[in-house]
Order: structure tokens, then sequence, then C-alpha cells
């Protein structure tokens, strides 16, 4: 009798200890000891998100809506605004140039185009000529022109100038003078000069008429530097 009870006191026991064994092998609920103590990643949300399609990061800040590159519509620094109209530009008078064809006759002239406005605009291309004949517009005698040098863009702030030099085949000899071609020389009391997209400019001589022969004139493209 004391060697079954024996017996029956070491099954129990045992049938304890397995119980045991169990609860902390794999039956922990969620959320107990045994999930604190069980190695976890790093979590989802700490994660570094994938850059969308086309961003770029400069200096180590990811690229996004908000640092895309400036686009090609947006004015570049030093811009010059929209064409210039007739009503931006003044026209001066022309005034012989320093360097001119030898005669007697005007030779060669320089004539600036002002931008009389509040806002910047931009002048590009050649001037047209034409003598006024006596003195009127509607009279005009287009001259037959050459271009020379090509032609840029130029920006003008409010107040700022672009030149044209006007060389013509000049007038020889004394007096009334003569052309080398045998052609009567011309006098005109006043030019029309013709600006790209800014309208025709009745303009004058600064000292006298112009004097020209053979109805020709040799232009250069608008600059804003001032020929000599």
């Amino acid at each position: 009798m004391q060697y079954s009870a024996g017996v029956g006191r070491t099954a129990a026991a045992l049938v304890a200890a397995v119980a045991v064994t169990a609860l902390a092998g794999g039956c922990t609920p969620s959320g107990g000891d045994g999930a604190i103590a069980k190695p976890s990643g790093p979590p989802v949300a700490s994660a570094s998100p994938t850059p969308p399609a086309g961003s770029s990061s400069v200096g180590g800040t990811s690229g996004g809506a908000g640092h895309t590159a400036p686009s090609a519509s947006a004015p570049a620094a030093g811009g010059g605004g929209k064409p210039c109209t007739a009503g931006q530009v003044k026209v001066s008078a022309a005034h012989q140039a320093d360097v001119r064809p030898t005669g007697t006759g005007t030779g060669a002239a320089l004539v600036s185009v002002t931008n009389s406005s509040a806002h910047a605009c931009t002048l590009s291309g050649f001037p047209t000529v034409a003598g006024a004949g006596n003195g009127s517009p509607d009279r005009n005698a287009p001259l037959a022109t050459t271009h020379t040098g090509s032609a840029s863009t130029v920006s003008l702030a409010p107040g700022a100038r672009a030149w044209t030099k006007l060389t013509f085949v000049n007038v020889q000899g004394e007096a009334d003078g003569y052309c080398v071609s045998g052609a009567t020389p011309v006098t005109f009391p006043t030019l029309v000069l013709g600006v790209p997209g800014a309208g025709s400019h009745q303009i004058a001589m600064d000292d006298g008429v112009l004097a020209e022969c053979d109805n020709k004139v040799t232009v250069t493209a608008f600059s804003s530097a001032k020929p000599s």
C-alpha cells in the first residue's frame, strides 16, 4: 500500500509538470510575457517611403511636388518682357556718325529707339528706311536696304535705348555734288524709319537734310551698343 500511494503521488506530480511546461511553451496568450520576450523587427511605420517616379534628391532632401525644377515658361533673370509696340518707343533725330564714307553728303547716321514706357520690352531685327518726299511720310521713297551683321533680341528697360546705323551712298564733290554712279543726288528733309513690331516713325537729321545717292542704304540690326 505504501508503494502504491507513492506511485500515485509521483504520477500526479508528472501531470502537473507537463501542464506547466505546455503553458510556458506554445500556449501563452498573445500579449503575454512570451510575446514581449519574442524579438521583433523595426516598426513598419519607420521604413522610408519609396520616392515617386521622377522625383529627385538634392543634399539628402527628397524631391517632391514642391521641389520640381522651374518650368520652361518661367521668365529668365533679366528678361525683357514682350516686344515693344509703337506706343512704347520714341525714335531720336538722326545724327551723322563719326565713321562714315568720304564725301559731302550725309554718309552715315545713327538713330536710337528709346523705351518711353514704364515696362520693359524687346526689339529685334533691322529697320526699314524711306525718304519722306517734301517732308510728308505719305510720299515715301523707300530706299533699297542691305543688312549688315546679325540680329539678336535687345531687352530694353524703361528709359533704355537700342541703336541702329544707317550708311548711305555718299554725295561727292562740292556745291550740289555728284554721284559716282552718274545718278543725280537726292535730298530728303526727313526720313521714315520702320521699327520691327513698333511702327513707322518720321525723323529729321539733327544738322540739316539727308543727301544721298542711288536711293540705297546699309543698316545694322538694333543693338544696345552705340555704333561709331
